[in-house]
């Protein structure tokens, strides 16, 4: 019964440090009891790996639960599996901490913990089964001030340092308990306050050293503020550009270079090969044309029906015999010059990608999930591209969730974007922690990449953030209209875009050391 009550500590320290409502330096204390809880298993009771599973499992449970309902909103059974599958495999990883850990000492024990954690996180943006939310490096993204160092760490630093300050914790506890003598309690006081001090400190330095960059543009958002369950699928394209002409109007002027609307803003389903004679196309010449510098981007679906099966990709969708289609969630970008066009390619597991489809597909059959009209294996494309505005601005067109992709983002820079563009339609969740989360996310590709981020959100929230991670003008959630604001452009590349998740390679190579040194030195006896 105490580990199960250390466990559901553990759980709820970890869900109210969580953001957006949470105060983060609850985590770094979060996951004491549950190391507590499998120190006692592991050395004090006959029941072991089960048993550590369990309270490991009920954990994170509270913590993915707590922190990720609002998944239901948008598909009951899609926030059922991610809740019970995301807490099955970080109890998992848990789990294999406690093999080595009865094969090792304290601190080899510990360095694997780590590691392990980080490669878990790292694995969780890679794979088809990608859900990163709660990698705990996000933790931070309310209280930005501490992280600016995240722009040579990425968000993996902040992974670090939590688990870094939870071991110094959990070591004092367990040497006071062990040997009753207060001095190992000041010791990891001390220990414990230099580990939080001197990265916040270091990340005040970096924030008040910054300088901002001199060259900036005006750029104005829209949001529509259209419902995608009854509106959104139901409202042609024509209506949509009406609106958005309406709202233009209401803060864009001869000085603005950049117009954004929305993710899919235009859904009717354009042809690929006909987007120039589309009325998104059309939308966006009309709108470019009425002012001197104005560049118009925004989002868009498309489709691209074939019956060559030499066309057919891992994505394509069968609609029957040699009749397949390939469908995109885009991004456009129209200016005097040209039309540019990118196609989102992180994509939303069991709504725009169907994992390990070759596997899945004849066990489960067609499980894809219907989000008002988005049921389709969306096609990706291989390259991060750029789009250039009329006045020589590269911006990076990312695509809703691809935001919540560090070393993913890093991947526009390195080919020359100045700002980042994030269009996105956060609806599906309600009014919910969904959208004030990814909002929240947004600051740390600022910090990471030192670029301006422009946000438009289809209901909100809209938004402007600078290269330190503030937040500037806001349009709420559920409001229609435009917000305006001037945006700082940054050719410059930070450590973290050059390097990317360095710490995350680093960790897999430790992480593998000592697992082979665990499991070949089993038979030795164990440090006490």
């Amino acid at each position: 019964m105490k580990n199960i009550l250390l466990a559901i500590l553990s759980g709820f320290l970890l869900a109210i440090g969580w953001p957006t409502y949470g105060f983060p330096f609850f985590l770094f204390i979060a996951f004491v009891p549950l190391l507590f809880a499998e120190f006692k298993i592991r050395n004090f009771s006959s029941y072991s790996k089960l048993t550590v599973f369990g309270v490991a499992y009920l954990t994170f449970f509270i913590w993915n639960i707590i922190t990720t309902y609002w998944i239901y909103f948008s598909t009951p059974f899609g926030g059922a599996f991610a809740i019970l599958a995301n807490s099955l495999l970080m109890s998992i990883v848990f789990l294999i901490y406690h093999v080595v850990a009865k094969r090792t000492n304290f601190t080899a024990a510990s360095s694997f913990l780590i590691s392990i954690w980080i490669v878990f996180e790292k694995i969780h943006l890679n794979w088809d089964f990608s859900w990163p939310w709660l990698n705990l490096g996000n933790g931070f993204s309310e209280y930005h001030n501490l992280i600016q160092w995240y722009e040579y760490t990425g968000t993996f630093g902040g992974t670090l340092w939590i688990w870094l300050v939870n071991i110094a914790v959990f070591k004092a506890v367990l040497l006071y308990r062990e040997f009753q003598d207060k001095a190992f309690i000041y010791r990891g006081i001390l220990k414990t306050v230099l580990l939080l001090i001197i990265p916040i400190s270091v990340s005040y330095i970096i924030r008040y050293n910054y300088e901002m960059p001199e060259r900036s543009m005006e750029a104005v958002v829209l949001q529509p503020n259209i419902n995608p369950y009854t509106e959104k699928y139901n409202t042609n394209d024509a209506r949509i550009a009406s609106l958005l002409s309406d709202l233009a109007e209401e803060k864009t002027t001869q000085s603005t270079d950049l117009l954004v609307a929305p993710e899919t803003v235009f859904a009717d389903g354009t042809v690929l090969q006909e987007f120039e004679n589309s009325e998104a196309a059309y939308f966006g010449r009309q709108i470019v044309q009425k002012y001197d510098n104005l560049n118009f981007l925004g989002g868009v679906s498309f489709y691209q029906r074939f019956s060559d099966p030499g066309q057919v990709r891992r994505q394509s969708n069968q609609l029957g015999p040699n009749d397949w289609y390939d469908d995109y969630n885009s991004a456009f970008l129209i200016s005097d010059d040209e039309s540019q066009l990118y196609h989102k390619s992180k994509l939303v597991v069991g709504v725009e990608n169907f994992p390990y489809q070759s596997l899945l597909k004849p066990i489960l059959g067609d499980v894809m999930i219907d989000l008002g009209g988005t049921v389709a294996m969306k096609t990706t494309q291989p390259d991060r591209e750029v789009f250039k505005l009329d006045n020589g601005a590269f911006t990076a067109p990312i695509i809703c969730y691809e935001s919540v992709y560090g070393e993913y983002v890093t991947g526009y820079v390195q080919n020359g974007a100045e700002f980042l563009t994030i269009i996105t339609n956060d609806a599906w969740w309600e009014d919910t922690q969904g959208h004030q989360q990814h909002l929240s996310y947004a600051k740390l590709r600022a910090i990471e990449t030192r670029k301006s981020v422009v946000r438009s959100a289809n209901t909100g929230i809209s938004a402007f953030i600078n290269p330190l991670g503030d937040v500037g003008q806001t349009l709420e959630y559920e409001k229609r209209g435009s917000i305006k604001s001037e945006v700082l452009l940054n050719n410059k590349k930070t450590f973290y875009v050059e390097y990317g998740d360095y710490i995350a390679r680093v960790a897999q190579f430790l992480a593998l050391f000592i697992f082979l040194f665990a499991m070949v030195k089993y038979k030795r006896k164990r440090p006490v």
